[in-house]
């Protein structure tokens, strides 16, 4: 059966399967139905396919659940909810769980300085900085990469392809990143977990990026980042020391959580 030749009693099926799937994430049908503003009797008529709303009640339910009006007509796991891709409903309980826990208080928003070992020279470290913010539930996070990295891979140097962007997740003990640079066909991979510290700012993992294996610098390394908050001295005082660095040149607990005489397993 095509889509043009429904029935009036297939798009009540449609429509009262997808209304289910979107109400599992809510413990109490009563409590969804108080919030929708529909009376539970008819909204369990909704559920079981027996009668479908009016289009200013679809326009209210379409808008909590934040989906379109294709839910009449598509199952919801296929529906593309509003840029959510993580937290829709197709991933929401399986990617998307450690996006919607990731509390303020787990993982502060704010200036981020960063320390790692230089994939590409073994030699050097990377110190650079990141901000980390909160937008409609997901946590974010950007910066730009080292100039000098860029130009020593033969890449373009100028803020649009230096800059990198991603989503943070809560993990069992810590927090991952995907980030990735603007419409790059690699990311990369970055796991923190916290570490004790007089002011309880430090987060030491690693990072790991999605190359192929080459023979030719590594592909998984240590990091440490430290919580600067929001102090525009702190931030500007650690912009100015971004870049590549000797390991001489780090700071003094920044180098002892990166353990830098011995490999990263």
């Amino acid at each position: 059966m095509t889509n043009q030749n429904r029935s009036p009693a297939d798009l009540r099926n449609m429509f009262g399967a997808n209304l289910r799937q979107l109400s599992r994430q809510y413990p109490s049908i009563s409590e969804l139905s108080r919030q929708l503003g529909v009376n539970r009797t008819q909204f369990n008529r909704y559920l079981s396919g027996e009668s479908f709303p009016r289009p200013d009640v679809l326009d209210r339910i379409c808008r909590f659940f934040d989906v379109d009006a294709r839910i009449l007509l598509e199952p919801a796991d296929t529906l593309s909810t509003a840029g959510k891709v993580l937290n829709g409903p197709f991933l929401a309980d399986f990617l998307g769980h450690g996006v919607q826990k990731l509390t303020e208080e787990f993982f502060p928003s704010g200036f981020y300085r960063f320390t790692r070992r230089s994939f590409i020279n073994e030699d050097k470290f990377v110190i650079g900085l990141v901000y980390v913010f909160r937008a409609a539930d997901v946590t974010y996070i950007k910066g730009f990469e080292a100039r000098e990295a860029m130009l020593s891979q033969g890449l373009p140097a100028s803020p649009d392809a230096r800059e990198f962007r991603g989503y943070v997740s809560s993990h069992e003990d810590g927090v991952a990143f995907v980030i990735a640079r603007r419409k790059a066909m690699t990311y990369s991979f970055n796991y923190l977990a916290r570490v004790a510290s007089l002011e309880n700012n430090f987060w030491s993992g690693y990072v790991a990026r999605t190359v192929r294996e080459n023979g030719a610098g590594e592909r998984v390394t240590r990091m440490v980042y430290e919580h600067l908050g929001r102090d525009t001295g702190t931030v500007l005082a650690a912009a100015r020391s971004a870049g590549f660095a000797d390991e001489a040149d780090l700071l003094p607990f920044h180098r002892r959580l990166l353990n830098t005489e011995h490999p990263f397993l």
